[in-house]
């Protein structure tokens, strides 16, 4: 109960819906409980007696609590439902607002599947459990103890049955309960791998068709699809278990009263009247019991879903602003100092050992190397995406640990590896890099990065739709577009993640040309391309984690025996060796 619990701290506004809900069904439950001692004194008196007036006041009673118990009820209904729905858009919120505040490190610890199941599915679930749960839980127990004691009141040796009953109901919930209990998270799991499988096929829709692999997704899908069912089947499968066994004690009760009850009646013992008050009273505390089983179930799932929510709230945020952290950064200069950084501290080796690298402000700056060499790794350090682990990160002549989160990454602009855009127009887009960007800045921006050529084509321009993550335009369009948000941003520095991949080398060569206008902006390139870096202050060559060399274009091509084979194999065609290329620059 105690993960909740906690989630009940995001009721905020709603905690009153919640209490006036709570008090709804209290009132509704003891109006019920009235009716019977009113119909107990109308058989025994009224009829008895043969006074109608008195029948007719006793039953004008009963109808006035039963028209307040329907009021109740409905008033009930609206306050719960606000409670519920309310409090499940603020669960969410607070998710959403937690997940932005991860940091890479953070995000690698959930699959993108079970993040979106965390915020709808377990979500609903909790929702679920206060719309569906809440009257029972409080109904349920008022029910039990009133009807018990009014029972009692009535006649002490018929609710004797009471204690016979109770204590075998209590026994089977508790199987019930601690049979299914590790099964819900099993169900969750299950959503998470079925989402998983969807979400991949959507994204990866056209690589799906363009490789005919459609059959192949399809049993996939029917795989987790039948974990799933077969999950739910096997928990609901206990889960229902208690319905007949409830019934079964009930109507066994049902039959002992009347049986006890109507050997009294003929012995004289108790009244008719007595009789129908205590077995109205039996059937409420049965189906208040039943009620209660039915909320422990709901608690049981809803206890899973709050565990996995929680997991969500309480991940603990591996980077955070320091104390007073510094707001400006003065200029694009970057420093790495002994710098080593491994993903996870239990990891075995380094993505990157002990890195040392000056780059001065205004430089550009390559970095060339195979795959796995760790070539974004070492970007991700300068803006904080991650933290190194040993050494440091140094911008502006101060630690990127000492400056404020915020300021820190406005002052660096990166067009990460995987591009990425959102639903939307052109301009919504570009406006992530400066919402107050005039139309001429953005225009201005798409020139630098050559995505006024295709723009230009388009009717509605600027206000032309994307769709969702850019579908309508190309991989190199794409790209294009997140260089020109990025430039909105005036960064001191800007760092290009083989950003340019996917435009052909004539486009590659205006955006670098529009770059080395940008003098008072420290530039850093990742690049497959000789041609990208050649041009750059400094190119740095990284294999394994480590900086093999550093230098100019022309002191690696006459020195460097990887540079000469990278320049050999994309330049001249490799011809003979690596050297030939060397030779003949020197000559």
């Amino acid at each position: 109960m105690k993960e909740f619990t906690r989630l009940l701290r995001l009721l905020g506004p709603y905690r009153r819906d919640l209490v006036i809900g709570c008090l709804m069904v209290l009132v509704e439950s003891v109006l019920e409980l009235i009716i019977p001692v009113l119909m107990s004194d109308i058989i025994d008196v009224g009829v008895a007696n043969q006074d109608v007036p008195y029948i007719l006041h006793k039953g004008l009673q009963m109808g006035i609590c039963a028209v307040l118990a329907l009021i109740t009820g409905l008033l009930y209904a609206r306050f719960s439902a606000r409670a519920a729905y309310g409090w499940g858009a603020q669960i969410r919120d607070a998710q959403f607002e937690r997940v932005q505040k991860y940091a890479f490190s953070n995000l690698d610890r959930f699959e993108t599947s079970s993040l979106v199941t965390r915020m709808t599915t377990d979500v609903t679930v909790i929702q679920n459990a206060v719309n569906g749960g809440l009257r029972p839980m409080v109904r349920g127990p008022v029910m039990l103890v009133l009807g018990v004691a009014l029972s009692l009141w009535m006649n002490a040796r018929l609710a004797l049955i009471f204690f016979v009953c109770v204590p075998i109901l209590g026994v089977i919930l508790f199987f019930v309960v601690k049979k299914i209990a590790p099964m819900y998270g099993r169900l969750q799991r299950s959503m998470d791998h079925l989402n998983n499988v969807v979400q991949e096929g959507l994204t990866a829709i056209r690589a799906v068709k363009a490789f005919v692999r459609g059959e192949y997704e399809e049993e996939k899908f029917e795989a987790v699809n039948a974990e799933l069912m077969g999950t739910s089947q096997k928990t609901f499968h206990y889960a229902v278990l208690n319905m007949p066994a409830f019934q079964l004690t009930m109507y066994t009760a049902t039959v002992l009263l009347m049986w006890f009850g109507g050997n009294m009646v003929l012995g004289g013992t108790l009244q008719v009247g007595e009789l129908t008050g205590v077995f109205t009273y039996v059937l409420q505390v049965m189906n208040s019991l039943m009620m209660i089983s039915n909320v422990f179930l709901l608690l049981t799932r809803s206890l899973a879903s709050a565990r996995r929510i929680n997991e969500v709230l309480d991940e603990k945020i591996v980077l955070t602003s320091p104390a007073g952290g510094e707001k400006t950064v003065p200029e694009g200069s970057v420093d790495f100092e002994s710098v080593s950084f491994k993903y996870h501290a239990d990891a075995k080796e380094f993505a990157l050992s002990q890195v040392e690298l000056h780059i001065k402000a205004g430089q550009t700056v390559g970095v060339l190397g195979g795959t796995g060499s760790a070539k974004s790794t070492l970007v991700q350090l300068i803006p904080r995406l991650y933290d190194v682990t040993e050494g440091a990160v140094k911008v502006g002549g101060r630690d990127v640990r000492d400056y404020d989160l915020r300021a820190l990454r406005d002052a660096v602009g990166i067009v990460l590896q995987k591009n990425v855009l959102f639903s939307g127009t052109v301009r919504e887009n570009l406006a992530w890099g400066n919402p107050d960007a005039t139309e001429e800045e953005l225009w201005a921006a798409c020139r630098a990065a050559c995505a006024d050529e295709f723009l230009e084509r388009m009717p509605k321009g600027l206000d032309t739709d994307l769709g969702q993550g850019g579908v309508n335009v190309s991989g190199g369009q794409k790209q294009r577009l997140c260089i020109a948000r990025t430039l909105l941003k005036r960064p001191k520095i800007l760092i290009f993640d083989d950003s340019t991949s996917a435009v052909d080398t004539a486009t590659d060569a205006k955006i670098r040309a529009a770059l080395a206008g940008l003098k008072d902006m420290t530039k850093i390139v990742i690049a497959q391309r000789v041609t990208s870096v050649m041009d750059s202050d400094l190119i740095v060559i990284l294999e394994d984690g480590k900086i093999h060399a550093t230098g100019t274009h022309e002191s690696l091509l006459a020195s460097d025996p990887i540079y000469q084979e990278i320049y050999a194999s994309q330049m001249k065609g490799g011809e003979e060796d690596g050297d030939a290329p060397a030779q003949r620059e020197e000559a």
